[in-house]
């Protein structure tokens, strides 16, 4: 596979039954599942217009080979919203061929566009293969993260 080939763009509902089999293959690399509930709730706030979150698939051809989510949020130390990538995943057979850079660099064209500060994401420390590509495209913070999830 080439890179060239690689189209980018924001995700529609034609492209369901993709986005499904790359989220459920994202969620087991991360050892995670989610409810139906969840699954189609995010699928609906992808699409929805009126809602700050944004799906982008890369395709080979019809094909769809990777999926990103991000959010745009407001923050207390800009005036302009910040964007959070809150989920990247490429098809493991299409790994290494820079699919998940162009994701990214798209990723920061958007977040341009809509006049964002910044563009953030976690990963795991663990996530080597992926570090390698994000210590290349933006820097490491010092920042470390404490979570509380709350019941729902």
């Amino acid at each position: 596979m080439k890179t060239s080939t690689i189209t980018i763009r924001p995700l529609t509902e034609a492209d369901q039954k993709g986005w499904y089999n790359n989220w459920q293959a994202y969620l087991a690399f991360y050892n995670t599942t989610l409810n139906d509930e969840v699954t189609h709730a995010t699928w609906t706030k992808i699409l929805d217009p009126a809602t700050a979150i944004y799906g982008f698939a890369a395709f080979e051809g019809d094909n769809l080979i990777g999926i990103m989510h991000v959010v745009l949020h407001p923050n207390t130390w800009n005036i302009t919203d910040c964007c959070y990538l809150e989920d990247l995943y490429v098809d493991h057979v299409c790994r290494g061929m820079g699919v998940g850079r162009q994701l990214i660099e798209y990723v920061y064209q958007f977040a341009q566009e809509q006049k964002c500060n910044r563009v953030y994401w976690v990963t795991g420390e663990d996530n080597k293969v992926a570090r390698q590509l994000y210590d290349k495209l933006a820097h490491l913070t010092d920042m470390v993260q404490y979570r509380k999830d709350l019941a729902q």
